[in-house]
């Protein structure tokens, strides 16, 4: 048997998550610096709640979001139910009796597949494909639409069939509550998974229906003219018209 060289690269794979705050940029900068602080803070308290241990996640902070590699043999059955349940609890709390331009609300998107350290952060499916999935405009609506929640969760379509549909042992995952969108991001398309604690799908179909395609608009047909021997002018359109006949009256 021929050795592998050790300087081969063995290819992993991992689960990636992102989180972002909604509507950071109309903060001032003291209330952004409060944010990225509380993004930190709840995510590390529904992580330990969890009992994830996030001090293994690679993480990559940009600001109003945060994207983390999370380590090999990370149980995803847990951070898709216990730590999504745990983020909405500490959300809730974080935000309880806050005024309305004070509330944190997070897009939360995951994936699993291969995700390796770059020059500028990561390369790899995998997070282009949470960046994609994070901006879905379906999620972004979601969100935007259930004022009562703090969390909208997507998922990538492997990511559910792989670990939702098994329903997560323990973790009281139930399929029947995520909605299928088509996710179609610059030159990404693919399916995922939208799911609102506390709401059911029957509230997110609305949300997630890709708007109905405008009317196709009416052929435009030229209208001409044309006479016929008798010197009586005819008003046509279309195929059956397209070459004017200029004449005149004697």
């Amino acid at each position: 048997m021929t050795a592998h060289p050790q300087s081969q690269e063995i290819i992993t794979r991992h689960l990636c998550m992102a989180a972002d705050v909604e509507k950071y940029s109309r903060l001032d900068t003291p209330d952004q610096e409060a944010f990225q602080a509380d993004l930190v803070r709840v995510l590390e308290e529904a992580a330990v709640l969890s009992g994830l241990d996030r001090t293994a996640w690679e993480r990559q902070p940009q600001g109003d979001q945060e994207f983390a590699v999370l380590p090999v043999g990370t149980p995803e059955p847990v951070v898709l139910g216990g730590f999504v349940r745990n983020l909405a609890i500490r959300l809730g709390e974080r935000n309880a009796n806050r005024a309305e331009e004070q509330r944190m609300r997070l897009r939360l998107a995951i994936d699993y597949g291969v995700a390796r350290t770059a020059a500028l952060g990561y390369s790899g499916p995998a997070p282009v494909s949470v960046a994609r999935y994070l901006n879905a405009p379906q999620l972004k609506r979601v969100l935007e639409a259930l004022d009562s929640t703090d969390l909208a969760l997507i998922v990538s379509a492997r990511v559910f069939q792989d670990v939702v549909r098994l329903r997560g042992e323990g973790q009281g995952l139930d399929p029947r509550r995520y909605v299928r969108v088509h996710v179609r991001q610059k030159e990404f398309s693919d399916y995922g998974w939208i799911h609102v604690p506390e709401h059911g799908p029957e509230e997110l179909q609305p949300l997630v229906a890709d708007p109905e395609p405008d009317a196709a608009p009416a052929p435009v047909t030229s209208t001409v003219v044309k006479d016929n021997k008798d010197g009586v002018f005819h008003f046509g359109s279309g195929d059956a018209a397209r070459t004017m006949h200029k004449k005149y009256y004697r």
